[in-house]
C-alpha cells in the first residue's frame, strides 16, 4: 500500500492531502509570529505610555538612554542622529514596533514587517545592546535572529496575507 493509506498504521491526515508532518511545517512558525507580535506590540504601547521615555532628558528617557550608550556603541554616528531629536526618535521607534507588531500579529505584509522588525532589532543591537559583554546577554540579536525566518517565510497560515493569496488564486481561475 502507499504510504497514507493505511489510518491505522499512518499519522491521520489533518489537512487534505498532507500529512502531520506537512501540517506541522505549515504552522511552525506561527507561535514564533505571535509572540514577535504580542512582543513588539506591548513594547510600542509601553514607549507610548511611558511619560518618561518620551523625554530628551531625565531618567528612563530615550535621550538619557541614547547618551548613555553613544560611547560604547558599534555604530556611534547612529546614535548620534537619534540625539538630534531623541523624542522624535522615541516616537519613530515605538510606531515602528506598533507597526511591525500589528502586521506581524495579523499577517499583513508580514515579510515587510518582519523585514522592519529586524531593522529595529539590528539598530537596537548596534547601539544600546551592543556592548552586553558577553554577547548572548543582549536580547536585540536573538531578536533579529528571530525575525529572520519570519522576513525569509512571511505568515502562511492565520494571516491576511494568507486570505489575500488564496482568493487571487481563486479569481485568477475564474473566467466567468
Amino acid at each position: 500500500m502507499a504510504h497514507g493509506t493505511r489510518t491505522d498504521t499512518y499519522p491521520p491526515y489533518l489537512d487534505g492531502d498532507r500529512n502531520w508532518r506537512d501540517t506541522a511545517t505549515r504552522y511552525a512558525l506561527l507561535p514564533l509570529r505571535v509572540f514577535l507580535g504580542v512582543t513588539f506590540i506591548y513594547a510600542g504601547l509601553d514607549k507610548l505610555t511611558d511619560s518618561a521615555f518620551l523625554r530628551d532628558s531625565g531618567a528612563g528617557s530615550v535621550g538619557e538612554t541614547m547618551r548613555a550608550v553613544r560611547d560604547s556603541s558599534a555604530i556611534p554616528a547612529l546614535v548620534d542622529l537619534a540625539l538630534k531629536n531623541p523624542v522624535g526618535f522615541g516616537y519613530a521607534i515605538a510606531f515602528g514596533e506598533l507597526a511591525v507588531g500589528i502586521g506581524t500579529l495579523i499577517g499583513l505584509l508580514a515579510r515587510l514587517a518582519a523585514f522592519g522588525g529586524a531593522l529595529i532589532s539590528l539598530s537596537l543591537w548596534l547601539t544600546v545592546s551592543w556592548a552586553s559583554d558577553p554577547y548572548y546577554y543582549g536580547n536585540d540579536l536573538a531578536y533579529l535572529m528571530a525575525w529572520l525566518p519570519l522576513v525569509l517565510a512571511g505568515a502562511s497560515v492565520f494571516s491576511i496575507d494568507a486570505a489575500l493569496r488564496s482568493r487571487r488564486r481563486e479569481h485568477s481561475f475564474d473566467y466567468s
